[in-house]
């Protein structure tokens, strides 16, 4: 049986979970509602407070599937009822961020500014200090969303080796190169 497949997916308070004939999952909560398409293969059942997922049969595809939709819906569950959040640091000299409404604008050392639209779902805010980098905060109810603009953003300009330069997460360990040795 897949380890991750066959727990049970607990319903906080305030979260409510449906499925209709087609197999579509729709998980409601006190931040939004997700919905998720559930391949017909695996059966969803709903027991009080829990959600479980069970497979017709031990083929490499249904344990496959029998652990990524339970993992879905897990995070929708969460994403409805506490939300996820990504932090952002801009290192480098001269490099900016600045969110006007749902834009963010990014200066990252190129010859142009980047302009970003981000989508409805996706809360921005951006904080600069003084002596401090800036720091980007995406906040969202779907995760699969939010990670996939975070690393957008980050590709935009990835942390270099050597200085550490570029977009990184908080709290990030980036691996230092040593960098050229004097010569005698």
């Amino acid at each position: 049986m897949s380890r991750i497949g066959k727990l049970p997916v607990e319903l906080p308070e305030g979260v409510t979970v449906t499925v209709d004939k087609n197999n579509l999952v729709t998980v409601k909560g006190p931040l939004g509602e997700l919905t998720q398409q559930v391949s017909p293969e695996i059966k969803v059942s709903i027991e009080g407070n829990k959600v479980s997922f069970t497979r017709p049969s031990d083929q490499k595809r249904h344990k496959s599937l029998h652990g990524l939709y339970r993992s879905l819906v897990n995070n929708m569950v969460t994403g409805v009822s506490k939300g996820y959040t990504i932090k952002q640091e801009l290192v480098g000299v001269g490099f900016r961020a600045e969110a006007k409404g749902q834009l963010l604008e990014l200066a990252l050392g190129y010859s142009h500014d980047i302009v970003i639209e981000m989508p409805p779902e996706i809360k921005v805010e951006t904080r600069t200090e003084r002596r401090s980098n800036p720091v980007i905060t995406l906040t969202s109810i779907d995760k699969q969303l939010i990670g996939h603009v975070a690393a957008k953003i980050r590709s935009l300009r990835p942390p270099e080796p050597y200085k550490g330069k570029g977009v990184k997460y908080v709290g990030e360990q980036l691996r230092r190169k040593a960098g050229k040795a004097a010569s005698i």
